[in-house]
């Protein structure tokens, strides 16, 4: 891990609008990004990340939450959680580093709402000052590392307790943190360093509290993923080094894999859901392996407070979960999986369509990387669109980002526009598939063409019969004989039998 420079443009800016709160939401014509990344549900209403879309309809509305550095600068979501009408979301950015041309994780802060997100307030990063090199814990002064740029710390994970109006957060480099007033301030939470699995305040200890940067120099469990309050207050927090307990949010107990029948399969814990159900409620985490060839990546959970772990979907890359009632839904690099049974059997869904338009799918090898269950429908986010399912994973409605075919009345925000393609600049490599978007008025022949700069035929992607209304052709980027085409500009033909032709053009670039 490497910690390095940081403009304090960004601080002056979160301060600025810390002070004043932001105006509520925007309607829109849908979600704002085809890369679903959270997903929250509280009732009938949706949040969606990572621009915080949200619904309260079903999706037949959509409207934005006005908060400046997701709606007008790169922000975007990377944590959220809805309590009635109190929302926190965790802001962050990815940011390459030319050094090393890799990308990291930049926190931004919060922003939150108590009003059920019709006014947004902002909070700074939870960061350390830089004389903050002792951290007490109960009859122990510790030597700690003080973690003072937002670069690796992005709020991974949030969860506010509503009945101790306390805030914990999830900050990979910063760690575990929890706030008492609104994140005007936060603490440190000390885990167990790496060759402990429980600590308590009243037993003296002389540990670095910081994240492992190297050996023999912090420790893995201080690396912070995911964090849950659950319904008797107990605090799980998930890190690069097991699952904390806590009962007091002081003392903590820490389970690792061990090896045993009823441990833990892998290291990272990244994700922490309770199922509300009758008696105790299960706690779900997934298990994702980090350096050890003996780890595994599993879906794991306790039903009775960490006494014991079941281990399901062994082998799975699981990044979220979601419940309604013993129903257990799980996505991941593998689709969505459902159990009926509290774990012991899984249903294995990977192709998703649009059920009212079959040429509107999402592509095979996409990841699922969020879900959340609403009063009537299943939703999952994936990096290629929003999916709901009325009938919990039966059929499928699919929502994109998209522009508005022909509207009644254009404005230069919604322009008169026939045909489109997306994405745009296409990226055959890690796109897999542009579509071009068009609608016709009656059913008839439709044949879609590509030509490259000299007008010269490329591909003719489809010819034949269509049904009316708004339609998706689908092309992999390949000519006629099968071959990967090279970068430049090439042009696109929609010749309609009834409706005349449509035209554009699109960018390869790999």
């Amino acid at each position: 891990m490497t910690f390095y420079r940081f403009s304090p443009l960004l601080y002056l800016l979160l301060l600025t609008s810390s002070l004043f709160p932001l105006s509520a939401q925007t309607t829109v014509s849908g979600i704002s990004r085809n890369g679903v990344s959270n997903l929250h549900a509280e009732g009938n209403v949706l949040w969606v990340g990572p621009k915080l879309n949200f619904t309260t309809n079903g999706g037949a509305t959509w409207k934005i939450a006005n908060i400046d550095s997701l709606t007008n600068g790169k922000g975007r979501v990377f944590s959220l959680d809805v309590e009635r009408d109190t929302i926190w979301v965790g802001l962050g950015f990815a940011d390459r580093r030319r050094e090393t041309n890799t990308i990291e994780d930049v926190a931004m802060g919060f922003a939150f709402s108590v009003n059920g997100g019709q006014t947004w307030q902002m909070r700074l990063p939870p960061l350390d000052r830089a004389n903050a090199t002792t951290q007490v814990y109960g009859v122990s002064t510790l030597p700690a590392r003080a973690v003072i740029t937002p670069v690796q710390s992005a709020p991974y994970d949030i969860d506010y307790d509503p009945s101790r109006k306390t805030i914990w957060t999830a900050g990979f480099a910063s760690g575990i943190r929890k706030s008492a007033d609104r994140g005007a301030t936060w603490q440190r939470a000390v885990l167990p360093p790496d060759n402990l699995t429980a600590i308590n305040p009243n037993t003296p200890y002389n540990f670095l509290v910081a994240p492992y940067v190297g050996p023999g120099n912090g420790n893995e469990n201080h690396k912070g993923f995911a964090v849950l309050v659950d319904e008797t207050g107990t605090v799980w927090a998930g890190t690069a080094g097991g699952i904390n307990k806590s009962e007091d949010g002081v003392s903590w107990q820490r389970f690792k894999r061990d090896g045993t029948v009823n441990g833990l399969l892998g290291e990272w814990v990244i994700s922490i859901e309770e199922q509300i159900i009758d008696g105790r409620n299960p706690i779900w985490f997934t298990n994702w392996r980090a350096n050890s060839n003996q780890e595994q990546f599993a879906l794991m959970v306790t039903k009775d407070g960490g006494q014991t772990f079941q281990s399901n979907l062994i082998g799975e890359k699981i990044y979220d979960t979601a419940f309604k009632g013993n129903t257990v839904y799980a996505v991941g690099d593998n689709g969505l999986f459902i159990s009926i049974d509290g774990g012991n059997q899984w249903q294995n869904i990977r192709k998703f369509k649009d059920n009212n338009q079959p040429d509107r799918y999402v592509r095979d090898d996409v990841g699922v990387f969020s879900v959340a269950v609403t009063t009537d429908a299943l939703w999952i986010g994936t990096s290629d669109g929003l999916l709901k399912s009325a009938d919990f994973g039966q059929t499928w409605q699919l929502f994109r980002t998209e522009i508005g075919l022909n509207p009644q009345t254009p404005t230069e925000s919604i322009p008169a526009v026939e045909s489109y393609a997306y994405p745009n600049p296409f990226s055959p490599a890690s796109d897999q598939v542009i579509r071009f978007r068009y609608e016709i008025k009656s059913d008839q022949n439709v044949q879609v063409r590509v030509f490259d700069y000299g007008m010269n035929l490329v591909r003719e992607i489809s010819n034949g019969s269509r049904n009316q209304g708004i339609r998706e052709e689908v092309w992999d980027g390949t000519d006629s004989y099968g071959l990967r085409i090279a970068n430049g500009v090439y042009f696109y033909e929609i010749r309609t039998a009834k409706d005349g032709i449509f035209r554009g053009k699109v960018m390869i670039l790999e």
